[in-house]
């Protein structure tokens, strides 16, 4: 256990190391850039911030993260390893904690990496311990990171503790164990059952503890769907030119019970690759066509977008289950995108290609999301049939200082007019980086610019608000016309 924290603080130290090397150490948007590419490759890694000497934080790579602290410290407060140079603290954060480690580029600032605490870091006991026992990671002033006891809520019986303290950083980890239980699993005879193994093989061995590593945080996500947890949030998507909010695009959010609210980038990844993005899925589309389905009716412009991963596109009965879900909400299928993500390679494009020709028979539009970051090429562009190309944010942040990024922008732009595609720009934060698109020929977008992702009720709350001011306008040019 303290192996693996220490190889998450190695890694992260060896991030800001690189990033500052390569003269990313700064709030300049090429240099937000590069660090959110780097980010992106490294999933332990949530966020990069630069920092002032006193730990203060100047800029983030993300700047959406920084509304899930619920707190940070004074340089003061942070704890010093065998590096000077290397600090780590507690980032308190809405939905779980996560492990701040500061590097002192030079006297005037630092980079800060923000690296996850999850489950997998935990779920190191044997299968017969581990619904009794307790499993934490704290900083050495006492400060809990993260602790893993799958078995109950409930105090241990009558534990038993075993420590170890980093001698590199100050970091701690405690394994607590029921005593009875742990007396018993010690005198069953396991000898002969663990020489079978080796007979087996170290590849068994292998696959086996990467299969118990999971059921931890598999398990919560099992038990935040039979919850209903997860939620779908609304972020507008609207016309560049007139702000008209044209659709929104379903985002996931956790809400546990107590009202606290996950950061998708802590249980996607995982819900991705344990399957349960499926089920998810088709949760937040029922859920969230139930709440729109009076303003759908009523606005037959209007587009819900929602994200499929492809796995999910090409798994059976996926055209199937989605025509049945939206005649169920009595919704026109006109008015549904399915927007399929580019993290993930599609394995087989001729048969994702006739499923987006058999989407779009049926009325559905379909989108391919990510564009540019992702597996996209312009072979995938072109034959996939998609109605609608989404530009990443990462081109986004730099369309209005970047000549080159004004170039593929461009590009992209051409391109789907000559496929017939429709654009939109994902991420747009500033009015310079709207009018840099509508330079370039991009007419649609979404970004915290008009809002973050909303809850359902807020949502509603900003359609009103367009709607009144879209009537007021109006007002204000027939007055002036009869005038």
């Amino acid at each position: 256990m303290l192996r693996r924290s220490e190889v998450a603080v190695d890694l992260a130290a060896a991030s800001l190391d690189e990033l500052a090397g390569r003269g990313f150490a700064n709030c300049d948007p090429t240099a937000l850039q590069a660090v959110r590419l780097h980010i992106y490759q490294r999933s332990a890694i949530k966020d990069v911030r630069l920092a002032n000497p006193d730990g203060s934080v100047i800029c983030s790579a993300y700047s959406e993260t920084l509304e899930f602290d619920k707190g940070w410290v004074d340089r003061a407060d942070m704890l010093s390893s065998d590096d000077k140079k290397l600090l780590l603290f507690r980032v308190e954060q809405f939905g779980g904690d996560a492990l701040g480690i500061l590097r002192d580029i030079d006297a005037k600032k630092a980079l800060v990496a923000i690296v996850r605490i999850n489950a997998t870091l935990f779920d190191i006991m044997p299968a017969d311990l581990r619904d009794h026992s307790e499993v934490l990671l704290a900083l050495n002033s006492g400060e809990t990171l993260g602790e893993f006891a799958l078995g109950t809520d409930k105090a241990l019986p009558s534990p038993i503790e075993f420590q170890k303290t980093s001698t590199r950083f100050p970091l701690r980890t405690t394994i607590r164990v029921d005593r009875a239980v742990l007396s018993h699993w010690n005198a069953e005879v396991y000898w002969p059952a663990m020489a079978i193994v080796l007979v087996l093989g170290a590849l068994f061995g292998l696959l086996l503890a990467r299969s118990r590593r999971t059921e931890g945080p598999i398990a919560d996500l099992d038990r935040a769907i039979a919850r209903s947890e997860f939620k779908p949030y609304f972020q507008p998507i609207f016309d560049l030119r007139t702000g008209a909010i044209k659709g929104c695009e379903i985002l996931a959010r956790w809400q546990r019970e107590d009202g606290s609210v996950v950061p998708p980038m802590n249980f996607i990844p995982l819900a991705e690759s344990s399957g349960r993005i499926q089920v998810m899925t088709w949760h937040l589309l029922q859920r969230a066509l139930s709440d729109l389905r009076p303003h759908l009716r009523a606005h037959k412009d209007f587009k819900l977008s929602l994200n499929v991963v492809p796995k999910h596109l090409l798994s059976a009965g996926f055209v199937e289950t989605l025509r049945r879900t939206v005649l169920s909400a009595r919704v026109s299928a006109r008015q549904i995108m399915i927007e399929v993500t580019e993290r993930d390679e599609l394995d087989d494009l001729a048969r994702a290609a006739a499923l987006v020709a058999q989407l779009r028979s049926y009325g559905f539009r379909v989108a391919i999301d990510d564009v540019g970051v992702g597996h996209s090429g312009l072979s995938r562009l072109k034959g996939l049939g998609a109605n609608t190309i989404k530009i990443d944010k990462y081109f986004v942040d730099t369309i209005a200082i970047d000549a080159s990024t004004t170039t593929i922008v461009e590009m992209l732009v051409v391109l789907a007019k000559d496929l017939e595609m429709t654009v939109v720009a994902e991420g747009i934060e500033t009015e310079d980086q709207r009018h840099a698109l509508m330079a370039c020929g991009v007419e649609q977008g979404q970004g915290y610019l008009v809002a973050a992702p909303l809850p359902y009720a807020r949502f509603m709350e900003l359609l009103e608000e367009h709607a009144s001011r879209r009537r007021s306008e109006t007002s204000h040019s027939s007055n002036a016309m009869v005038a």
